[in-house]
């Protein structure tokens, strides 16, 4: 033991031994990760795990103790992460190709179940990216393109969100939204024919407008004039001689007023027209 204490050299190594070691058995869990200790291959236990219940700085970040040489840690992300999808081409329901764009947020809420099916978040985001872009192409198949570019992209995306969703459980992931950041029609003679395909549709969409306005004018104007001549009838049938010079005056009125004086007409003086004129009954 003396002849240990005479060799600087020694204790210095030996100092530096039981550094290692103390340091080895503890491990430093930051705030924004969740920490996995492997033994033999097998998760045991998850140190500062994310709950959806509990604010930051109270599920264990800090420092933790673990079997040096024993025992594996393995970091994973407790923030919320994006998966962004590459552009691909889809088929929207009225058969026009549109180039999407899109990504997705989730997070991680069960690291035990990441770390036995998929390993590491890059492995993750590479089982979650082709379910992304098939789930993409069968919702935006269901709709017409005018559907994406308008309030009733929320539906879809929703869909697609949940549908993503079910499947990154699998994998110890939360979807929390999917987005598209663009959807455009391809350029070149595609996108030409979509832009005529679309002209010629909405020209027939207001071809068919009017023609249901003009019908539905006719059928207003025959119910005023049915309701013309009932008001009509009832009043014949209340006071005949009222409604027969009533009627006259309107006839003279159209024929002599409206037509500023210029009318000329040839009747004897005894014609059944200016009856009403001389005032007789």
């Amino acid at each position: 033991m003396a002849s240990l204490f005479q060799n600087p050299k020694a204790l210095l190594i030996g100092g530096a031994v039981i550094v290692i070691a103390a340091l080895s058995s503890l491990v430093i869990v930051p705030e924004t990760h969740q920490a996995v200790v492997i033994r033999t291959g097998e998760p045991v236990r998850v140190m500062n795990q994310f709950r959806p219940d509990e604010p930051y700085g109270s599920t264990g970040a800090g420092i933790s103790p673990r079997i040096p040489f024993v025992e594996e840690v393995r970091m994973i992300d407790r923030r919320v992460l994006d998966l962004d999808m590459e552009r691909t081409q889809v088929l929207s329901r009225d058969q026009q190709r549109l180039q999407v764009d899109a990504y997705a947020r989730y997070r991680i809420i069960d690291p035990v179940k990441l770390v036995e099916r998929a390993g590491t978040e890059a492995q993750l985001e590479a089982q979650l990216l082709p379910i992304l872009t098939s789930v993409l192409r069968q919702e935006l198949g269901r709709v017409p393109f005018a559907s994406l570019i308008n309030a009733e992209r929320g539906t879809s995306m929703t869909n697609i969100t949940r549908t993503l969703d079910a499947q990154a459980r699998n994998y110890g992931a939360q979807v929390l939204d999917v987005r598209i950041k663009a959807a455009d029609l391809p350029e070149g003679r595609p996108l030409d024919a979509a832009f005529t395909r679309m002209e010629t549709d909405r020209q027939e969409e207001a071809t068919t407008i009017r023609a249901a306005g003009q019908r539905d004018a006719q059928i207003i104007q025959a119910e005023a004039s049915a309701e013309a001549a009932r008001i009509y009838a009832d009043a014949y049938g209340k006071d005949p001689q009222f409604y027969d010079f009533y009627r006259a005056m309107q006839s003279y009125r159209k024929t002599f007023l409206q037509g500023e004086g210029q009318s000329t007409m040839v009747l004897s003086e005894d014609s059944e027209y200016f009856r009403q004129f001389k005032g007789e009954r």
